[in-house]
């Protein structure tokens, strides 16, 4: 059976039997997928209301005031998550150098 990663052995003194370079590989590749998962979310809800907002009569091809529209609604959807992104970062970061918690 496979341990991936994690020993059973109570005399491991590497926190569950990964080394630093593991845990930080590991850590790494999660970040990844969330950063992922969160782009994924980010077009699909965009997508979604843009093009509930935009798009009257769906055809075989959009006329000029239905591209404008989306361009113009993805401009704005995404400056919107850039700001909400930031401030919740810096909000973040100044929690943790005041060492508070959530």
């Amino acid at each position: 059976m496979a341990d991936f990663g994690f020993s059973s052995s109570p005399s491991s003194s590497s926190g569950g039997g990964m080394d630093s370079a593991k845990r930080s590989e590991l850590m790494d590749q999660v970040k990844s997928q969330l950063l992922v998962a969160q782009l994924q979310e980010l077009l699909s809800k965009m997508s979604d209301k843009c093009f509930k907002k935009c798009i009257y009569k769906p055809g075989t091809q959009l006329d000029n005031s239905e591209q404008k529209c989306l361009s113009m609604c993805m401009d704005r959807y995404m400056d919107a998550w850039n700001t909400v992104s930031k401030t919740y970062t810096t909000r973040l970061q100044k929690e943790h150098s005041q060492g508070g918690s959530f």
